[in-house]
């Protein structure tokens, strides 16, 4: 009978011990994605279109700037004009900043260069038919992209 005892007290002790181990578990698992979101250094937020060159302008191209911001391209199709605006991912001290649009051929670029709290621009363009090379800069590091979004090249200027 003492063996019976001894027997049914440890069955007991590793069924309680196994209880525990599983009423813990979830509290450990739970946990654990904290840890490690912990240990994951935090993502810059990316800066979004402000709207600032005006209605009927949506965005049809844009870069990130390094970790500083992003330069947007945005098109009104009513007008058939273009416009670029960089914009900082956290405003803060003025920081040299850049916005810049143009073409080729004839050979026209509009800049607005500064030193800027949030954004530089809007620079606008009438390009119309023409492929746009365009850029953004914030305390010297620089996006963009030569010769995209180019519109129909049969459309009257």
């Amino acid at each position: 009978m003492i063996d019976i005892r001894r027997a049914a007290a440890i069955g007991a002790a590793v069924t309680a011990t196994a209880c525990a181990a599983v009423a813990l578990a979830p509290a450990a698992v739970a946990a654990e994605p904290a840890a490690k979101r912990a240990t994951t250094a935090p993502k810059a937020a990316a800066a979004q279109y402000n709207g600032v060159c005006g209605s009927g302008y949506t965005v049809v191209n844009s870069a990130q700037i390094g970790t500083k911001g992003t330069v947007f391209l945005t098109y009104n199709s009513a007008t058939g004009k273009n416009c670029v605006v960089t914009i900082r991912n956290k405003p803060g001290k003025a920081v040299h900043m850049t916005a810049s649009l143009g073409f080729a051929s004839p050979t026209t670029t509009v800049t607005d260069t500064g030193y800027f709290t949030t954004y530089a621009g809007p620079v606008h363009l009438d390009a119309r038919g023409l492929c746009v090379t365009w850029r953004g800069e914030i305390s010297g590091e620089v996006a963009g992209k030569n010769g995209t979004n180019c519109g129909s090249l049969a459309a009257n200027r």
